[in-house]
């Protein structure tokens, strides 16, 4: 459990970041995507007359991604048995991601993970957004992890965040936590948080933080450049 008088800066940060990768890692295990097979896909090419949406084609995805040949196909397979559509709606992805946090409240958080994911703003998840967020998350550069976390903490992506975004934010991971938290959060605490996190990353004091102070400063954070590196190569 999470005491909250343990809660630093760095550690906030890097609670966030596994938080992202720990989304994609509790989904993939549900959707069966975690175990690949040496099985041949006959739907190599992507296609499944069936569905409502059909992905792009596997060389086109593999051009996009860190992803194998091999690895797409079992990703997709698992993906269209859960999705059969070819879609994810929100509702859905709240549903699925709230049952791995059955002693907190994990809808708010997982509203500002899919409109992250939805980057098209078309209301729904495509096998293509989900694959590509995951390459990034898991096989990614430094910078390409960092550049898909501010994108998370920009709620509005009008490329900044401010102190009511972060602030959403870090209320939703305490919501998250619910009972794992110990003791009980002050009302405040989340508050408290994000102050420290402007005070270390808005490095020109205007009240709101580029993707250059976010970039700059967590790769100067070693805590956070080590949660990045946790869960390289889980498949």
């Amino acid at each position: 459990m999470v005491g909250s008088g343990s809660f630093e800066f760095e550690g906030l940060q890097t609670i966030g970041i596994v938080c992202l990768v720990c989304m994609f890692l509790k989904l993939m295990h549900l959707l069966g995507l975690i175990n690949f097979t040496d099985e041949d896909s006959s739907e190599s090419d992507l296609e499944l007359s069936t569905v409502r949406h059909q992905p792009e084609g596997l060389d086109q995805l593999q051009a996009q991604t860190k992803f194998t040949k091999k690895e797409l196909q079992s990703l997709y397979r698992g993906f269209k048995n859960e999705c059969p559509s070819g879609l994810v709606d929100e509702e859905t992805f709240k549903m699925i991601y709230s049952q791995f946090f059955p002693q907190g409240d994990a809808t708010t958080y997982a509203h500002f993970l899919f409109n992250a994911f939805d980057i098209d703003r078309t209301g729904s998840i495509r096998f293509e957004d989900f694959v590509i967020g995951l390459s990034v998350l898991l096989r990614g550069s430094v910078h390409e992890k960092l550049k898909w976390a501010f994108n998370l903490y920009d709620i509005n992506k009008d490329g900044y965040i401010t102190k009511e975004e972060m602030l959403a934010i870090m209320k939703s991971i305490y919501d998250m936590m619910g009972n794992y938290t110990y003791p009980s959060v002050r009302e405040d605490t989340p508050f408290e948080h994000v102050e420290k996190f402007f005070q270390k990353m808005d490095r020109n004091q205007d009240g709101v933080v580029t993707i250059d102070e976010f970039m700059e400063t967590c790769q100067k954070d070693e805590n956070i450049m080590s949660s990045m590196q946790l869960f390289e190569n889980v498949i």
